[in-house]
């Protein structure tokens, strides 16, 4: 069996991609099990894609804790990890080792990079041990491939803070941009000595 990571920038359809994954198994009678981190608040424990659609979490991975431990007397044929750039290396680790050692497919949806392209724990993991790894495109407001991720405060793009300031929590948003306009971004809030901690 193997570890899958399809990543993407935000909006890009990852959440869809799970709901429409898990609905293909259960209509063909496998027992899938849905998990995401427990740091995740946004939907608490719901996920919520952009378009509307949601579906309760089987399962909230707290920091530190190992699925393979949740699992070990009742085995899902498939395991969906949303929001997996959060989880630790060890958690990845995990991951790997239930796919080899018990026999399931995982699949895990999440971030490359944060909003100020640096690579998360948990993504950089993925890289290193999917079996197979699938990028899910989305476009950034100029028509190009957005690979970055933007994140606006009060509707002002900002390139300070804590990694994780969940979407919608304390007017924080984020959308999906391209790496030119990324750095155009920057640039400007430079210009305008809103960044506190040198990205380039």
């Amino acid at each position: 069996m193997k570890l899958y990571f399809k990543y993407g920038a935000m909006n890009s359809g990852k959440t869809m991609e799970i709901l429409r994954t898990a609905h293909n198994y259960e209509e063909n009678g496998y027992k899938v099990l849905i998990v995401k981190p427990f740091c995740d608040t946004k939907g608490n424990d719901f996920i919520v894609s952009r378009v509307g659609v949601s579906r309760h979490v089987d399962y909230l991975l707290k920091q530190n804790e190992l699925l393979s431990d949740v699992i070990k007397q009742n085995h899902p044929t498939v395991i969906l990890v949303d929001e997996s750039q959060f989880l630790s290396k060890e958690q990845i680790d995990d991951l790997w080792l239930i796919t080899k050692n018990l026999d399931i497919d995982v699949f895990c949806y999440g971030l490359r990079t944060n909003f100020r392209l640096e690579g998360f724990p948990g993504a950089i993991r993925l890289f290193e041990l999917a079996d197979k790894i699938e990028e899910i495109t989305t476009l950034c407001r100029c028509g190009k491939k957005a690979n970055a991720n933007l994140r606006l405060v009060d509707g002002v793009p900002t390139f300070d803070g804590d990694e994780v300031a969940i979407d919608g929590f304390l007017n924080v948003t984020y959308i999906p941009v391209c790496s030119n306009c990324y750095i155009d971004y920057y640039n400007k809030a430079k210009e305008q000595k809103m960044v506190r901690k040198k990205i380039f």
